[in-house]
């Protein structure tokens, strides 16, 4: 849970959505935050966290299976 907190910590830095996540099988997504707007070294730090960005989703979400799954 700490990994979890520390990405959503880093994303809060840019924007604070009213809905900031889905969910669908397997997969979190966290919405409401342009992915080109996140530093690459806080790109880096999410990747290492268990999130990357899924571009094919809505112009580029970041996503983790990490997370996603119980």
């Amino acid at each position: 849970m700490e990994e979890l907190i520390k990405a959503l910590n880093i994303l809060l830095k840019y924007g604070n959505p009213k809905w900031p996540t889905h969910c669908e099988h397997d997969a979190l997504y966290i919405v409401g935050i342009d992915p080109s707007k996140v530093s690459g070294e806080d790109t880096a730090a999410l990747d290492e966290l268990g999130f990357f960005i899924d571009r094919d989703n809505e112009g580029g979400v970041f996503m983790s299976f990490k997370f996603g799954s119980a």
